[in-house]
């Protein structure tokens, strides 16, 4: 995210005993230093790139629908030469801004014509995003905003972890926040920062809540209704248990956050990324004494940023698919917005805080400059992650991972088949990010394969659901993970070695409910 303003007057030349720059958690005299997200993303690309030639390319034939046909998939030639390949690797960040995924030959590159498989719109979102915050920081509203509101919290912060955390699951649950989520870290970090606490924990508050929502969806349209359209059940079948599962890992996510945020709070050292200049300051400042009250120009100012999010909530979310199912026609007062048009609604919102706010034309023009370079790094971040994915799709390997799961699962009791639905789909959930992607590939093959195990198709959908959660808490060809880190200034090692606990204790919680559903049924 972008420098909070007045951080640099904040800093001193020296550190506090306590106080670590963003190497901190590398520990002192260490040599080595972690990688950048862009060498990581780098890495994996290349990785990716070297399993295209060991893993052989197939394919499976499809319906009307452009769904697999179960029992049709047969290896295919490879799609793309040495050469080939070679432009194609050297062309994925291009790709995965503005690759064009071809409407016949479904191949991925800048000259097809057809739909846009890049992260343009995401890319730009970002960047509007920046723009917005940047010009909120610089009225100082928002900075005077967040003080009163730590400093009235001070006593009770995790409390505030806890509603934000419930909001962003449920959010998550019945329409799949994921992108989305990547325009409140600059809001929530020096939020969580003037309560004591450090950026990991801003990380897990918008993380792991908008991620365990969708890891436990229960009418989420972009993925349970689009699975459960597959898989030929109705999205309210198997609603119960995917309500129970939802609560059971929001709860555990929870606990998990509230406790290293007071551990943290309590004794600053336990951080396992440390403290940036400022950010100490911040917690200082909240609660040394009573900030200032609020003038008559903050307040507006802040209403205006509320209001610009509460109106993106709702111009985003699908009301009648969540309401009456996947199939209602939209409201007549659903907007149906996406990232093109968010994008310009933070711009104007920016022009239009900015004014509220006092900034002259002169300032604001150059805050807004400003904003849009600050942001830049993490917007970067998620095309290197797209063009991972661009890798992928064109040496055509996805069906080929599809096929292995089909023949694993095959001939299996239900006690066994839900888990190992499971954790066969990790694998794939790895290359398909998009929940949406990974559903349409997947389960027009795995669904009928309850069939012969004797369970509900409904359980297939669930299953299916939470190993795309889980791996997307991680994975770094995800934007939402690599660029929310990019924004909140954590490194991945960093949030890898932290939330390794929470992922074991998921990955427990999730095979022991899908091995006791299957054995009921």
């Amino acid at each position: 995210m972008a420098e909070e303003p007045n951080q640099g007057a904040q800093a001193t030349s020296s550190r506090a005993p306590d106080e670590e720059n963003e190497d901190a958690g590398e520990g002192r005299g260490r040599k080595f230093r972690f990688p950048s997200a862009f060498t990581v993303l780098t890495l994996v690309a290349l990785l990716v790139w070297g399993l295209t030639f060991i893993i052989p390319a197939g394919q499976y034939e499809l319906d009307d629908e452009g769904a697999p046909i179960p029992g049709t998939y047969e290896e295919i030639p490879a799609p793309l030469d040495f050469v080939d390949r070679v432009e194609d690797f050297f062309l994925a960040p291009v790709n995965g801004l503005y690759g064009i995924e071809g409407s016949e030959s479904g191949f991925i590159d800048p000259d097809e014509e057809g739909f846009l498989f890049g992260a343009a719109q995401v890319f730009l979102f970002v960047l509007a995003i920046g723009v917005f915050i940047t010009v909120m920081f610089e009225t100082g509203a928002l900075n005077r905003g967040i003080a009163r509101l730590a400093y009235r919290t001070r006593a009770h912060g995790w409390l505030m972890i806890v509603a934000i955390m419930v909001v962003f699951s449920i959010l998550g649950s019945v329409e799949g926040m994921a992108e989305e989520t990547l325009g409140f870290y600059a809001l929530i970090v020096p939020l969580m920062l003037a309560l004591g606490y450090d950026r990991m924990v801003a990380v897990g508050v918008i993380l792991i809540g908008a991620t365990i929502g969708v890891y436990g969806a229960t009418v989420n349209p972009f993925s349970v209704g689009i699975a459960s359209g597959f898989a030929d059940v109705s999205i309210g079948d198997g609603i119960v248990l995917r309500l129970l599962l939802w609560a059971l890992l929001t709860a555990v996510g929870i606990a998990f956050v509230v406790r290293y945020a007071n551990r943290v709070r309590a004794r600053p050292e336990a951080s396992v990324v440390g403290f940036r200049p400022g950010d100490r300051e911040q917690a200082v400042a909240a609660t040394a004494e009573q900030p200032p009250a609020l003038s008559g120009r903050d307040k507006v100012t802040l209403a205006a940023t509320v209001l610009t999010f509460a109106f993106m909530i709702f111009a985003i979310v699908p009301w009648a698919s969540i309401i009456e199912g996947t199939d209602a026609e939209p409201y007549s007062w659903e907007l149906g917005w996406w990232f093109p048009q968010l994008t310009a609604l933070f711009i104007v919102a920016a022009v239009i805080v900015g004014l509220i706010g006092g900034l002259s034309e002169n300032k604001l023009t150059d805050t807004i400059v400003k904003g849009a370079g600050d942001f830049i790094y993490p917007a970067l971040v998620i095309v290197l992650a797209r063009g991972i994915s661009v890798i992928m799709s064109n040496n055509e390997i996805a069906d080929t991972v599809l096929h292995a799961m089909e023949s694993a699962a095959t001939d299996v009791s239900g006690a066994i088949f839900a888990p190992i639905i499971f954790v066969l789909n990790l694998p794939l959930a790895f290359l398909i990010p998009s929940t949406s992607g990974h559903a349409t590939l997947a389960m027009p093959i795995l669904a009928p394969l309850a069939d012969f195990a004797n369970v509900d198709r409904s359980l297939v959908v669930t299953s299916w659901n939470a190993a795309s959660g889980w791996i997307n808490l991680i994975t770094p060809t995800s934007g939402v993970v690599m660029g929310g880190l990019a924004l909140a200034k954590v490194g991945y090692d960093r949030y890898l070695k932290w939330i390794f606990p929470l992922m074991a204790l998921l990955f427990l919680i999730t095979v022991v409910a899908m091995a006791i559903a299957g054995a009921v049924q």
